[in-house]
């Protein structure tokens, strides 16, 4: 590209084009090294990666937030040189509060009588929980429980913590009890007296208090929890992919219309306010008829380990934790780098894919399944030293019937260019990474080259066009916060089409995802009839609509 894009506050230096984050990028990164030094070693790593745009998107106004009553704190800054984007509430170059409490820390043997009474409590027949409806007024905070609390849960309790008016936290639940202790040291208001605690999320399902439940669990999880929850009376957020196969997507559907629950995924750029006015740029017809969507996700991953088995960790029940799936030996590869191992996940062709493929069909209004997909791929390069089993490299194609428009994608997991500029141009986008949309039209296209910003270009000459760019007052670091509200919205309404992001949309996304992983498995293109979800007279392709689940953790066939 020859020029950057203008607009009517066309942005005229590095510090507005970045969103008024113009510093030098090595003192971001050295700044980003010293905030991960305060993150507890055992969930490091996986949050270092979700700190690459910046200090800790959990900590905007968390100084503001409050928990239920009878807790107080006071807030303590961020360790000196580590500063985080002004926005509202902030003064540019003042640190940003980090919610911090005076200590409530629970004696060990209290915690230990907690965890061993949840464990009871949860020990019932796999029947469903009783049904509660408790309907939150218009004034009054909706009750949320937590659970799955690894290293994306920080984004979720950072994002609810900013809406002390709309929910309460108050519940945590987790499989295992260092995860739970981890909990209580890194989030001090979440261990007051009025916590509740649960090892086991049947029982927190139970919990007539809790109103709502946000999961950010393993993906081979979502599905049975979330019917699981529908059926308790819970609403429910669930992170993205929400599925592990196709027909799990539709009996989610299924739970959350027969519930009358509000069931949204965490495709959290649905939510976000510069692409959603980038989509209705498109819509509008800002490049013209569009023909064809581009997505990408190219990040480094490396070698990512081997399975070597171990005993299963004090304090983890194993047996929950594998769940729906097949049941292994223990290791660390196992419990930590499940994402690409298949039994599991599906690795980035759902994973990260998923965000990308929603905003492709999102922009060029495909609002059904595709009938035929194409994709190859495979564990390429490095694949001689670790034990995943899911593709690290893979394209596809996609086509839909009755519409003349091209959908494609790829992902590798290794060194990559600059495609388009959206790495090189726009200093949001971190190093050895480039992931985004582009979408072309008969008189320009349209880039997304993250989370929080479109560009234009227009004619043969690639003139800019309009854009927007996170900048003051725009975090895009917390793009979750109005996903998280609409939500709440939606619970307050009744009316799931207020979301966002329901389910069905979630469900429409994730298949083209497993079309796209069942295509590379066979090795040759799939047809697939989207009225009845299943494949056009391929009994091969049929096999992979679902899985073999591991009694009782059972997706229902009647919800």
């Amino acid at each position: 590209m020859n020029s950057a894009p203008v607009s009517d506050a066309s942005p005229s230096s590095l510090e507005q084009f970045s969103g008024g984050r113009g510093e030098d990028l090595t003192a971001q990164r050295a700044a980003r090294r010293r905030f991960a030094s305060f993150i507890p070693r055992s969930c490091r790593r996986g949050e270092a990666r979700r700190l690459q745009g910046g200090p800790g998107s959990f900590i905007k106004k968390a100084a503001n937030a409050r928990f239920p009553a009878g807790r107080g704190h006071a807030a303590r800054q961020v360790p000196g040189g580590c500063r985080g984007q002004a926005g509202e509430g902030t003064e540019p170059g003042k640190p940003i509060a980090i919610l911090q409490t005076r200590s409530t820390k629970m004696p060990a043997s209290n915690r230990r009588k907690f965890l061993q009474a949840s464990s009871a409590a949860g020990a019932m027949a796999f029947a469903a929980p009783s049904l509660v409806t408790r309907a939150a007024g218009a004034n009054e905070r909706i009750r949320v429980g937590l659970v799955g609390l690894g290293g994306r849960m920080s984004s979720h309790i950072g994002s609810l913590a900013n809406m002390p008016d709309e929910v309460d936290l108050v519940a945590i639940c987790d499989c295992d009890e260092e995860k739970l202790a981890t909990a209580e040291k890194r989030y001090p208001d979440l261990a007051g007296k009025k916590l509740k605690v649960f090892k086991d999320q049947r029982a927190l399902f139970d919990d007539k208090e809790i109103d709502a439940v946000s999961f950010s669990t393993q993906d081979h999880w979502h599905a049975l929890q979330t019917i699981w929850a529908c059926q308790a009376g819970k609403h429910v957020y669930v992170e993205k992919p929400p599925t592990w196969c196709i027909a799990e997507g539709r009996k989610m559907v299924e739970a959350a219309r027969k519930y009358k629950r509000m069931v949204q995924i965490g495709t959290q750029n649905r939510s976000s306010p510069n692409v959603v006015e980038g989509m209705q740029k498109l819509k509008e017809g800002v490049i013209g008829k569009l023909y064809m969507g581009r997505g990408m996700t190219y990040k480094l991953r490396g070698n990512l380990g081997k399975h070597r088995p171990r005993p299963v960790p004090k304090g983890l029940d194993w047996d929950a934790w594998v769940g729906p799936a097949q049941m292994v030996e223990y290791s660390s590869f196992q419990h930590h780098r499940w994402y690409w191992i298949s039994n599991f996940a599906s690795g980035d062709v759902a994973n990260q894919t998923v965000h990308d493929v929603d905003k492709l069909r999102w922009g060029l209004g495909l609002d059904t399944h595709p009938t035929t997909v194409m994709s190859l791929g495979g564990r390429f390069v490095p694949a001689e030293d670790d034990d995943a089993d899911t593709p690290n490299t893979q394209a596809f194609l996609c086509q839909w019937a009755g519409k003349n428009i091209l959908v494609t994608f790829e992902f590798r997991h290794w060194y990559t260019n600059s495609e388009a500029g959206m790495r090189d141009k726009y200093p949001f986008v971190a190093e050895n990474q480039c992931v985004g949309e582009i979408f072309f039209g008969s008189e320009g296209y349209m880039i997304f080259p993250d989370y929080s910003s479109y560009y234009t270009f227009l004619g043969p000459k690639n003139e800019p066009g309009p854009f927007k760019t996170a900048g003051p007052g725009i975090d895009w670091r917390t793009e979750s916060i109005p996903h998280f509200r609409n939500w709440t919205k939606a619970i307050r309404s009744g009316n799931y089409k207020d979301l966002t992001a329901d389910v069905e949309e979630g469900h429409l996304s994730c298949t083209v995802c497993h079309l796209a992983k069942i295509s590379a498995k066979l090795g040759r293109s799939v047809h697939f009839d989207p009225k009845t979800e299943r494949f056009v007279n391929d009994p091969e392709a049929d096999r992979f609509l679902t899985r073999e689940y591991r009694k009782p953790y059972v997706v229902p066939d009647q919800v």
